[in-house]
């Protein structure tokens, strides 16, 4: 399956194609059952050309599970909903148990990671904000046993649809795409930017809107943790995530010839 818009914008990667299957693909990258990882590295791995997938046992991090639709995988974090809450806030080191549980659960655990659940990554200012932040995520639980993630011209187009496009993008790219999303709407506000982990940007915010009447799209790698696991894989320190509904991007493909993408301004900011 190839892509206009990669094509005109230029794209350094791959388009990701997201997909869900019953079964891995033949050869396809994998964490290994109960072995920690970041989603994002399979992401990426595909933009450079391989194909990667998660399941339910394989999905690397909590998180991870999450974002990629296997359901509220939080319940499963060390000391449950209320240690993530803590670990993503203020940490767990001064509530009551949570010097133990820290202890029992270090030599399962890289040291960052530790140090992060006893002292909190601190991205939201306390538990409370947290259980808000969890209670307004679009969780969801898929029904498929495994995520896919290929480069998009390795799918066949004629028996498997994508539930996402994912681009890895330059400020100027993102800016083309997002001038791209609005072109045939004939509204403002078809890009969102969700706070949440990169994982869930490029997962279940667009499961969400792919079930929508008009689906938008969604920018993702503004978690920081995200953008330092990418950079050290794909090593370009500007990337961020646009994800695109299969049905949005179909859209947007329509939508390339005649125009701004073939205009003097962009031409000029391509180079």
């Amino acid at each position: 399956m190839e892509s206009r818009i990669a094509k005109a914008i230029r794209l350094s990667y791959f388009p990701v194609a997201l997909l869900w299957s019953e079964q891995k693909p033949p050869g396809a990258m994998q964490f290994a059952e109960g072995k920690w990882g970041c989603v994002m590295w399979l992401a990426a791995a595909a933009a450079k050309g391989k194909t990667a997938a998660a399941d339910r046992k394989t999905f690397g991090c909590v998180g991870g599970g999450v974002g990629l639709g296997f359901g509220n995988q939080y319940l499963h974090f060390p000391g449950g909903e209320e240690g993530f809450c803590h670990f993503l806030s203020s940490g767990n080191a001064g509530r009551p148990g949570g010097a133990e549980l820290a202890e029992n659960i270090k030599p399962f655990m890289t040291r960052e990671s530790h140090e992060n659940f006893l002292n909190g990554e601190r991205y939201i200012e306390n538990p409370a904000g947290v259980r808000r932040f969890l209670a307004a995520l679009p969780m969801t639980d898929i029904p498929a046993a495994t995520v896919v993630f290929k480069p998009l011209d390795a799918v066949d187009g004629a028996n498997e649809t994508p539930q996402a496009v994912i681009f890895f993008v330059s400020p100027d790219q993102l800016s083309a795409l997002t001038v791209l999303a609005n072109y045939a709407r004939g509204d403002n506000e078809n890009v969102i930017i969700p706070y949440a982990a990169g994982c869930q940007t490029i997962g279940i915010y667009p499961y969400r809107e792919a079930a929508s009447a008009r689906p938008r799209a969604v920018v993702g790698l503004t978690d920081l943790s995200a953008r330092l696991y990418v950079r050290k894989q794909l090593g370009d320190p500007h990337l961020l995530t646009f994800t695109v509904p299969f049905a949005l991007f179909e859209e947007m493909e329509r939508s390339v010839p005649g125009s701004f993408l073939e205009r003097p301004t962009w031409l000029a900011l391509r180079g």
